[in-house]
């Protein structure tokens, strides 16, 4: 019977023997019912007693043994079953790898789609900017997660028209000689992808590298504040010039 829960032939031959008997035995009598060898008795007894399968009583200098109740074997076949399944998830969760490698892409229509799907799959939060043209393109997407609950932060070169409760817009000027385009995107906190224009052509980098998407993270959040830094404060930075010469040199 316990053989198909994993116990051996023996175990399960002793737990048979003294479950259909109502008096305890010793492990003679076991023998005797059981068919199991003299010389393995001892042994497969104690693992069963170990198991908490067989409970065990001296009496009269004389070891005597009976089998736990079939309704409490099979609620503890049962628990245990259970944490089996749960410890087999714990260690699913564990030993999941994640692909922290830089992955290149080019071709800006293959950019596009990579960074909409990323969006279609963010469950937690989306940190993105881009010029307007590209923000426009994918500004639906953005309305709608965070219609969603996804909490999204943005940030725009170039006035966009948008609901999003959590949005900067950089209006650059002639003298930005030194800003590039560019696209970046960081999902959950968990992916980012970053693209930007050489030799007229787009090329990007997609990685999971936790490392990598903290440096894009910190990058976001550098360009959002020299954003709301440089538009407050606009009258006081265009006459300092040495102040306004270093901003120039950033690429935000």
């Amino acid at each position: 019977m316990l053989y198909k829960f994993g116990f051996s032939q023996y175990e399960s031959k002793v737990y048979e023997t003294l479950a259909q008997t109502m008096q305890p035995m010793d492990a003679t009598m076991i023998v005797k019912y059981s068919g199991v060898p003299k010389a393995k008795i001892y042994e497969v007894i104690s693992r069963m007693v170990e198991k908490g399968m067989v409970l065990e009583s001296i009496s009269e200098k004389k070891k005597l043994y009976t089998a736990l109740p079939i309704p409490l074997v099979v609620e503890k076949l049962t628990a245990e079953f259970q944490a089996d399944i749960q410890e087999l998830e714990r260690q699913k969760a564990k030993k999941e790898i994640v692909d922290d490698r830089v992955w290149s892409l080019k071709a800006d229509a293959s950019i596009h789609a990579q960074i909409k799907q990323m969006l279609l799959e963010a469950k937690n939060s989306i940190r993105y900017s881009s010029w307007k043209d590209d923000f426009t393109a994918v500004l639906p997407i953005l309305e709608e997660k965070e219609r969603e609950g996804v909490a999204v932060e943005a940030l725009s070169v170039g006035e966009v028209r948008s609901e999003l409760k959590n949005m900067a817009v950089m209006e650059p000027n002639e003298q930005h000689v030194t800003l590039e385009r560019f696209r970046l995107l960081i999902v959950d906190d968990a992916e980012a992808i970053f693209a930007g224009m050489e030799d007229g052509s787009w090329q990007a980098i997609k990685t999971r590298s936790q490392p990598f998407v903290r440096v894009f993270t910190d990058y976001f959040h550098h360009d959002v504040l020299l954003t709301k830094i440089t538009t407050k404060y606009n009258d006081v930075l265009m006459n300092d010039k040495e102040i306004m010469a270093q901003l120039l040199q950033l690429r935000y």
